[in-house]
């Protein structure tokens, strides 16, 4: 049977896409583009290409999205004195509802989340013919689409509150439904995950031999936890966590300077991670994400003609002097890279610095002084000799980490010390695991402060974790930091104002729903 109904359904640059584009049919995979005018639904051979596309969809996010949703903690600054200066406000908690970044940011998650809907859609098309096996692989293709979407609605709920929780490629109806709490996203995450978990295969994402590093159900366990975590519901998380870690599939990748390089890619650690490729050539097909934003400006790398970055996302004079306060090694020296001006104004701070402190990383690049910034994120630096030869983008090729299992160790010692019962090991085991590696001592009758405080050092300048902890504990003292001040009113971006105006967000109930019929009437005619 064929079938050639659009399906690739895009949300319109305008107002979280409410202008729904019906001259495409084509859905992007990694390959390339699946005309789904020609697929056959009687075919399960074709069943995964949705999938791949979804994969593709997910990890070809721009570079604005991981900078938006990580610089708002006091582990992150943005690089100053560059060409977007309402980035810069963000990070100082001066939101202006007409920044470019938030309205894209918004449009994208959606987008994706509309094209997750739309590739179930196909799969269950698929179902209808499938045999019993190959129906139950539609289920588990499904499981893992509602995985992905379910982590696109965790960033929109962190980054806005309320927003729209969306299931369909065809979202009016929802929309008129209008915005849920940040609760009730959270909840409807964690009942996802419910469902996806059974559907899902039992083992790491590095061992699936079909798509290696394609989410699992630990997968889902994480993202449960993470939404748990944000209704803090401890026992939750500990459940969540403590399935993970009671598997017996996990471990910490032992070089931790590596784990964020080449070497550690698709490691023991990962629970969810974005792949990319340059197909190990010189030249031709590439599939990167963009990380010159995240690099220094200025570089003499070890191998000839390494681009270098735009240095948009510094590591923070804080975040430096809290780990050289702990006596932090490895953490430090990988998650940072130090320029010789910021050397000297540690210093003048004060600080004894390290000989394993200075401009040369540990692969012999050398990081030089720029205007923007006095340090940058070692974590999405990768060395100037591991680029494939020929390719001279910066970071080219490198995979994004998304979630992995010293986070899940973390969380679960946490949990644990709020109370909640452990259900696999103690919260100093999982402490010290996390310790061990870094070289640091480990700790008894580790403290909630003792956990919040080793999550900044392990997990500073990743996704926001730091940033989304101290809202999450109200410690809004930690935020107001270097002339900021941080109060409960700057938790949340504003709604962009491209969304306010075709969907008014914060108008009465029934303004918006006068402005959604509004909205209807356009995608009627």
């Amino acid at each position: 049977m064929k079938n050639s109904k659009n399906i690739f359904i895009r949300l319109s640059a305008l107002a979280f896409a409410l202008v729904i584009s019906s001259c495409s049919d084509k859905l992007d995979t990694q390959e390339g583009q699946l005309n789904t005018g020609d697929i056959d639904y009687t075919d399960a051979s074709q069943m995964v290409e949705p999938l791949i596309g979804a994969y593709y969809e997910i990890a070809d996010m721009g570079w604005e999205e991981p900078l938006l949703l990580g610089v708002r903690g006091d582990d992150v600054n943005s690089g100053g004195l560059g060409d977007q200066p309402l980035y810069t406000e963000t990070d100082l908690f001066n939101y202006n509802k007409d920044f470019w970044m938030y309205n894209q940011v918004w449009n994208s998650h959606y987008n994706d989340i509309i094209n997750m809907n739309t590739a179930i859609e196909q799969i269950e098309n698929f179902m209808e013919f499938a045999s019993e096996a190959d129906f139950a692989r539609g289920e588990q293709y499904i499981a893992e689409m509602k995985v992905l979407r379910a982590w696109l609605h965790l960033n929109l709920a962190r980054t806005w509150e309320d927003i729209f929780i969306i299931t369909s490629s065809q979202p009016e109806a929802e929309l008129e439904q209008g915005v849920a709490t940040k609760e009730e996203v959270m909840q409807f995450i964690s009942d996802q995950m419910d469902e996806a978990i059974p559907n899902l295969p039992d083992m790491r994402p590095n061992q699936r031999t079909d798509l290696p590093g394609a989410v699992t159900r630990y997968t889902a366990y994480a993202i449960k936890a993470l939404a748990q975590q944000e209704l803090q519901n401890y026992q939750g998380v500990a459940d969540a966590t403590g399935a993970i870690i009671s598997s017996g599939l996990f471990s910490l990748y032992p070089d931790f300077y590596q784990l964020f390089k080449k070497p550690g890619e698709l490691s023991n650690e990962s629970l969810l991670e974005l792949q990319y490729t340059d197909y190990g050539t010189a030249s031709g097909g590439e599939f990167y994400h963009l990380y010159a934003p995240f690099g220094p400006q200025n570089w003499e790398p070890a191998r000839e003609n390494a681009s270098a970055g735009w240095g948009f996302y510094e590591p923070s004079t804080k975040f430096i002097g809290f780990m050289l306060d702990r006596n932090e090694t490895v953490r430090l020296e990988t998650s940072v890279l130090f320029t010789p001006d910021g050397i000297e104004e540690l210093r003048a701070e004060g600080y004894t610095i390290p000989s394993f402190v200075n401009n040369v990383t540990p692969s012999d690049d050398v990081i030089n002084n720029y205007v923007r910034a006095d340090f940058a994120s070692g974590k999405h630096y990768l060395p100037s000799i591991q680029l494939t030869d020929g390719r001279n983008n910066y970071g080219a090729g490198k995979n994004f980490i998304v979630i992995r299992y010293a986070e899940i160790l973390l969380m679960y010692a946490e949990a644990v010390t709020r109370g909640a019962s452990a259900t696999a090991i103690p919260a100093d085991e999982a402490v010290n695991l996390v310790r061990e590696r870094a070289d640091m001592p480990p700790l008894s009758g580790v403290t909630t402060q003792d956990v919040l405080d080793e999550k900044f050092a392990e997990l500073a300048m990743e996704w926001g974790i730091r940033y989304y902890d101290m809202i999450r504990v109200d410690n809004y003292n930690e935020l107001s930091y270097d002339g900021r001040t941080f109060s409960a009113s700057d938790e949340y971006l504003p709604y962009p104002q491209a969304q306010v105006d075709a969907l008014p967000l914060e108008a009465t109930a029934v303004d918006r729903n006068t402005a959604m019929n509004d909205v209807l009437s356009i995608l009627n005619k």
